[in-house]
């Protein structure tokens, strides 16, 4: 893995914590809508850079969530439950 790509997962995963931290604030205000937005784009950030440490990158929401099907769930890395 290059340097070039360790410095993107650890953006996506930064982002994801960022993003999440703009959720709650969200919620304190109750703006529901945009709190599970920014809920839907923390999972979008921290699964695509758990997919770059896997070496594998994709450029659409489907392909994350089937890579991440594929990657995680399938090999029971992550439950089906969750």
């Amino acid at each position: 893995m290059t340097g070039n790509m360790e410095d993107l997962i650890d953006y996506r995963i930064k982002r994801a914590f960022e993003t999440l931290n703009e959720a709650e604030k969200m919620m304190e205000n109750e703006f529901w809508n945009a709190s599970v937005n920014r809920i839907y784009y923390a999972c979008y950030y921290s699964v695509s850079g758990l997919l770059l440490k896997k070496g594998v990158d994709t450029s659409t929401h489907k392909g994350i969530r089937q890579m991440f099907g594929l990657h995680f769930v399938q090999t029971g890395t992550v439950s089906r439950e969750y």
